[in-house]
């Protein structure tokens, strides 16, 4: 599974390195009237691309983060409970002593 994700990227990466080499040319993106950004396109794109894809990834880690979280919280209440469990069944388990008192 590595090695498909590692050709995934490899594969981004020399798409993109074609790209930029086919596309070097200069933009002039107007943020504002009076501010106007003078960059070459495969800039934008990669800025572009970033600004979508950074927030998303970081929502995703976060969620996966605290999901993790919850599941190591919930398996280590579970284990707890186990042996709760096993401890009552133990102690059920045990004969009583007879007393002497009662033949």
């Amino acid at each position: 599974m590595q090695f498909i994700r590692t050709l995934i990227w490899v594969l981004i990466l020399v798409a993109l390195l074609l790209f930029s080499f086919f596309n070097w040319q200069p933009v002039e993106v107007v943020i504002w009237d009076n501010l106007v950004w003078n960059t070459k396109l495969p800039v934008l794109v990669i800025v572009s691309f970033l600004a979508g894809l950074v927030p998303m990834w970081l929502i995703q880690r976060g969620s996966s983060w605290k999901l993790q979280r919850r599941i190591r919280s919930l398996e280590t209440a579970a284990q707890h409970n186990a042996a709760a469990a096993s401890y009552a069944e133990t102690r059920v388990a045990e004969p009583a002593l007879a007393d002497p008192r009662y033949p």
